[in-house]
C-alpha cells in the first residue's frame, strides 16, 4: 500500500510498477501540456451521475462499475490521484472508489505542482487503460442523502461539515440555488483552508488542521457529513478527514444544489 498523503519523490519511486494507476483529473488541455508518467486522464463529469433534478449526485451502481472497469481498476491497483483545481476532484474520485469497495487510494499531495517542483520528468504521451473486469461492493454508508440529513439534524453524535466560502454559508451569495444559508446546526470549516496557500497547494500539517477543526467545531469522534453546493469541493474536505484518521466520514452529494432548491428543507443564516 502507498501512504494516502502521498509526497512526490515517494511516488515517482514506485513509477513503473504494475499495479500503479494514476489518475489526472485535470482539464484535457492540461493534460495535453504535461502529466505524470503513465497517467490516464479521466474527465471530472465521470464521477457524476449526471441525471436530473441534481446531476452532481454520485454514481449508479451500474454507472461505478462501469468507470471502475473503463480506468482499469484491478483489486491490486494502487490509486493516485491528483487534479488541476487544488484537489477537490482527486478527493471526490477516492470518495468514488472507496464506495465501490477499493481503498487503496491516494492523492499527490501538491497536486501536479509539486511534481514540477521536484524536478521530476513530464509526460506527453496519452496514455490508455487496459479495462478491467473489477466487480463493485457497494459501501453506502459513506453518503448521506436529504432525508438522512434531516433525521440527524438533532443528533449530537453528528456534525455537518459546511465546505463552502463565508459567504455562501452565511446566505449573503447564492449559487444555483432559490435560497442561500446552511444547514442547522452546520459547521463551517472552508476547503481551501486545508491548504498551506492557494500558491503551495500542500495539505496542512495534521497537528494544525486538528487544531483548526476542533475550534471550528469539527472532531474525529463524531459523524462527520460534508457537502459544499455540488461536492466538488467537498471531495477534498471528505480526503482530509480521512487522511486526519477521522473514523465515520460522509458526504452529502446532493449538497446545497439540492438542499437549497428544495422548498421544505430548513435553512440558517
Amino acid at each position: 500500500m502507498l501512504p494516502l498523503l502521498i509526497e512526490a519523490n515517494e511516488l515517482h519511486q514506485h513509477i513503473g510498477n504494475p499495479n500503479l494507476l494514476i489518475i489526472d483529473l485535470s482539464s484535457e488541455e492540461n493534460y495535453q501540456k504535461g502529466h505524470i508518467p503513465g497517467a490516464i486522464n479521466l474527465p471530472s463529469s465521470r464521477l457524476l451521475c449526471g441525471e436530473q433534478p441534481v446531476p452532481n449526485k454520485r454514481l449508479s451502481a451500474t454507472q461505478l462499475e462501469t468507470l471502475c472497469q473503463d480506468i482499469g481498476l484491478t483489486e491490486q491497483s494502487l490509486v493516485v490521484a491528483y487534479d488541476d483545481q487544488m484537489g477537490p476532484w482527486a478527493g471526490r474520485l477516492i470518495w468514488t472508489l472507496n464506495i465501490a469497495g477499493h481503498q487503496n487510494c491516494s492523492m499527490l499531495n501538491g497536486q501536479l505542482n509539486s511534481w514540477k517542483e521536484a524536478g521530476l520528468k513530464l509526460d506527453l504521451t496519452t496514455s490508455k487503460p487496459t479495462p478491467s473486469q473489477f466487480s463493485i461492493d457497494m459501501n453506502e454508508t459513506l453518503s448521506m442523502d436529504v432525508e438522512e440529513i434531516i433525521n440527524t439534524l438533532s443528533d449530537p453524535h453528528t456534525t455537518i461539515w459546511d465546505a463552502r466560502s463565508p459567504e455562501e454559508f452565511s446566505g449573503e451569495k447564492v449559487i444555483n440555488a432559490k435560497k442561500g444559508g446552511h444547514i442547522p446546526g452546520a459547521q463551517h470549516f472552508e476547503w481551501t483552508d486545508c491548504l498551506i496557500s492557494t500558491d503551495n497547494l500542500r495539505i496542512k500539517p495534521a497537528a494544525e488542521l486538528l487544531s483548526a477543526l476542533e475550534a471550528s467545531g469539527i472532531t474525529p469522534d463524531k459523524t462527520i457529513v460534508t457537502h459544499c453546493q455540488a461536492h466538488r469541493r467537498s471531495g477534498l474536505t471528505y480526503f482530509v478527514a480521512r487522511y486526519l484518521g477521522f473514523q465515520d466520514i460522509r458526504c452529502y452529494d446532493g449538497s446545497w444544489f439540492e438542499w437549497g432548491n428544495l422548498s421544505d428543507t430548513p435553512v440558517e443564516k
